[in-house]
């Protein structure tokens, strides 16, 4: 018998929401426009082979950047109980971060070149410091906190669209300040740093913690940093670690084309500035169906859902590489229908699994945990899956001579990667306890 849903406040889903938009709004700066603003700097500057080699670095970096850094702020935030300092402090640094990249012009050349290549790399894992302290560890955390079982699903759900929510911000709202033919695009970065800067301040006087989170203070700051990487931890709570390896197969497939999809629609679909009307389609589209399923997990259970969610996913990205063979109407209907399919199914997807991993948290446990999710949502995906599309993208260099043109095969490796997520969701399946 289905437990009553235990009623969300008004108050904490406007922070959940409002707190978690800013957050994503920054973090879909640093994964796609900085992915991208590197590739344009040295598309321009004649170098198109470091655009591949200095968005590997950028993706694998960042992510070992915010693994670390959650592992010991989720580690911090329990044993002092508190989650409202780490978000609103660091939601005011990350803004300061975001500027740095002001200081960058869109051209370079000579011995340049490797300066702006390190200085890129360098400021996207400060960056990456202040983003994963307030939001991967502290907001991750609070949210946590403040759900149950009985409504995580709801929350998870609105919280997966949020990232689609902000790129249609970004890109509608203020893409205009970017231009890759720019000399410099500091009103951009400026712009954009000021949003979780004037976020930071604002939570420092609206968000409120959890009143019933334990003070965790009982072992060495050690023994709670390498908790979740114990044996004793993982044969303990084999669900939670099960429902990681399926986010982290997930993430991978996301992984393999994300960083370059902007590229992709402007560049190797010939899209140009039109691009942003389908991403914008796709966005909403996307978000509507997330919000949809998140809604659904909580009033039928998460159970039914996995396998059709994982295959829809698989069809969307197969729909993108299916691209290369259509034309016309044909060609931009499977655009718009499958971009909605793939981000819909992989957004539901990760809110699902997110969903799950809170449900197994032990109690007390859940700012140190933060750091284990993260190395199965974040560092994993972000080291695999640029691996691939470094691979894909330099072969297919072979056969664009000097142009920067992402492949088609990037969305064919990741719906092969996604295939392997069926083994975790089988499993997750079996599970008597998932919702």
């Amino acid at each position: 018998m289905a437990k009553n849903e235990t009623k969300i406040s008004g108050r904490i889903w406007f922070s959940a929401i409002f707190f978690g938009l800013i957050g994503q709004i920054a973090w879909i700066v640093e994964n796609m426009y900085f992915s991208t603003f590197a590739q344009d700097i040295f598309r321009n500057s004649g170098r198109s082979d470091l655009s591949y080699m200095v968005t590997t670095w950028m993706v694998i970096l960042s992510a070992l950047a915010a693994t670390l850094t959650t592992i010991f702020a989720g580690t911090w935030s329990d044993r002092t109980g508190k989650r409202k300092p780490f978000i609103a402090f660091g939601y005011i640094f990350w803004g300061f971060t975001i500027m740095l990249f002001a200081l960058l012009p869109m051209k370079t050349s000579g011995s340049s070149l490797i300066l702006i290549a390190v200085l890129i790399v360098l400021f996207d894992c400060i960056m990456t410091f202040a983003g994963s302290t307030s939001n991967d560890a502290a907001f991750n955390a609070w949210v946590t906190d403040n759900t149950d079982d009985t409504n995580r699903g709801k929350i998870n759900g609105i919280l997966s669209i949020l990232p689609v929510i902000a790129v249609v911000i970004v890109f509608v709202g203020l893409g205009g300040f970017y231009n890759s033919e720019n000399e410099s695009n500091a009103p951009f970065f400026m712009i954009i740093g000021c949003i979780p800067l004037v976020a930071g301040v604002l939570a420092l006087v609206l968000l409120k913690d959890a009143p019933d989170v334990q003070v965790n203070r009982a072992s060495s700051v050690w023994e709670d940093i390498s908790y979740g990487f114990k044996k004793e931890t993982v044969r303990n709570n084999k669900m939670l670690y099960i429902t990681l390896a399926g986010l982290c197969l997930v993430g991978i497939a996301q992984q393999t084309f994300f960083s370059y999809l902007i590229n992709f629609l402007i560049v190797t679909l010939g899209l140009g500035d039109g691009f942003v009307i389908p991403m914008a389609v796709i966005i909403v589209g996307s978000a509507i169906l997330t919000g949809m399923f998140g809604f659904q997990f909580d009033k039928h259970g998460r159970r039914g859902f996995y396998i059709p969610l994982l295959i829809m996913t698989i069809v969307g990205i197969l729909s993108f590489w299916s691209l290369q063979f259509l034309s016309g109407a044909a060609k931009t209907a499977v655009l718009y229908a499958g971009g909605i399919v793939m981000m819909g199914g992989i957004l539901s997807l990760l809110g699902a699994f997110n969903a799950n991993f809170q449900d197994h948290i032990p109690e007390g446990c859940e700012g140190r945990l933060q750091g284990v999710r993260m190395c199965f949502s974040v560092l994993i995906p972000m080291i695999v899956g640029p691996i691939i599309s470094l691979i894909l993208g330099m072969d297919a260099m072979g056969m664009n001579g000097d142009n920067f043109v992402p492949p088609f095969s990037l969305f064919l490796a990741a719906a092969i990667v996604a295939v392997f997520a069926f083994i975790p969701i089988i499993a997750v399946r079996k599970d008597t306890s998932v919702k």
